[in-house]
């Protein structure tokens, strides 16, 4: 079977990646791969305190994916993508007023009820596992199995370990989906280049609900804005997710750099920077951790998330024959890269999706 998938990103490399693995003929067709949401994600494998009230189907997958992150990583650096590092420091989330603590209160309450592996810590505590924290922090939460990678680093290595798996990659502008007898055949390129494939998976991210030729899908852009810090010394050893008076905060650390993120905007694709959500990004990390004052700022990004109307992705077969898709990941792209990336393999292989990535298909299952 030739496979072409339209977006190099994380989730696209990933399911290229795998399904060339399985012995398939993959093309991935992007004009700049890594350059979208991927390029600004931080990184947090956070299923637990990522994912919303009432997004339980959400949290399974993300958990049963950062449960495949080592082998993933593993099978990485053997397919010569090279060592990717894992950062199992966990992750707190701390609050500042009254406010913030009766919602960590709540949150807490949640998790226990679930089952969720979460301990309550008093403020000293918090400052004892992270010394850099500020000392106006009211209590936290400690989720030690939430963890981080760094996706600039993990998508380089899809990249090089797709390469040696035999994929095609053409760095061109798709556009438009190509449809012959009622199905998905291929993808034209900007240049007026046909490209023809038996499968079709779209990976696009944001932009996967507006390329011609593909039936309407809910996907819509929600731009994040984020910046990144660096200094000698990291002061952070895990992810700190902080309310700060009612604002939300986070803070990834990786090796060379610290992430700070990020708005949530329903703009459009607008890729403009602002000197409002740098100042307000800032200031709430400056009051987390006041160390970060002294960093120097050396990257602010645009970039957009891709949105769906219940913050799940879409996975599996598109109404359209021939279409599979991949996209829709919103705010958990990273995360949900193995599964993902195993669930279409799988598909694309066997004409089956994995029984974890059923709750993810068109239309959406009932409860």
């Amino acid at each position: 079977m030739t496979v072409l998938v339209a977006g190099g990103g994380l989730i696209g490399l990933a399911v290229a990646w795998r399904a060339a693995r399985r012995g398939l003929d993959v093309t991935v067709v992007d004009e700049d791969p890594g350059a979208g949401a991927s390029r600004a994600a931080a990184g947090m494998l956070a299923p637990l305190t990522e994912a919303a009230y009432g997004e339980e189907a959400l949290r399974a997958f993300g958990r049963e994916s950062l449960a495949r992150f080592p082998a993933f990583l593993a099978d990485l650096a053997r397919d010569g993508g090279g060592p990717v590092a894992l950062r199992t420091a966990g992750t707190l989330e701390v609050g500042f007023d009254a406010d913030d603590m009766a919602e960590l209160d709540r949150r807490h309450a949640y998790y226990a009820e679930c089952g969720l592996p979460v301990e309550r810590l008093t403020a000293g505590q918090a400052r004892r596992r992270e010394p850099a924290l500020s000392p106006r922090v009211r209590g936290a939460l400690s989720a030690p199995t939430d963890h981080s990678v760094e996706p600039r680093a993990l998508h380089a290595a899809l990249l090089a370990a797709a390469g040696r798996a035999g994929v095609h990659i053409v760095r061109s502008r798709i556009a438009a989906l190509t449809v012959e007898d009622g199905r998905a055949a291929g993808v034209r390129l900007a240049d007026g280049t046909v490209r023809a494939a038996g499968t079709v998976v779209l990976a696009l991210g944001a932009r996967s609900g507006t390329l011609p030729g593909a039936p309407p899908l809910p996907v819509r852009p929600v731009k994040g804005q984020i910046l990144r810090v660096r200094g000698d010394d990291g002061p952070l050893a895990g992810t700190v997710r902080a309310l700060v008076r009612g604002r939300h905060v986070y803070l990834v650390p990786h090796d060379d750099h610290l992430v700070i993120g990020a708005t949530a905007e329903e703009r459009g694709f607008d890729p403009t920077v602002t000197a409002g959500a740098v100042h307000d990004l800032l200031r709430d990390a400056i009051e987390v951790v006041p160390e970060v004052a002294e960093l120097e700022l050396v990257e602010t990004l645009a970039r957009w998330r891709p949105g769906t109307t219940d913050n799940a992705p879409l996975l599996g077969p598109a109404e359209l024959p021939g279409l599979v898709l991949a996209t829709g990941h919103y705010r958990n792209g990273v995360l949900l890269t193995p599964a993902t990336g195993d669930a279409i393999a799988d598909l694309l292989a066997t004409g089956r999706l994995p029984a974890y990535a059923e709750p993810f298909t068109i239309p959406r299952r009932s409860a």
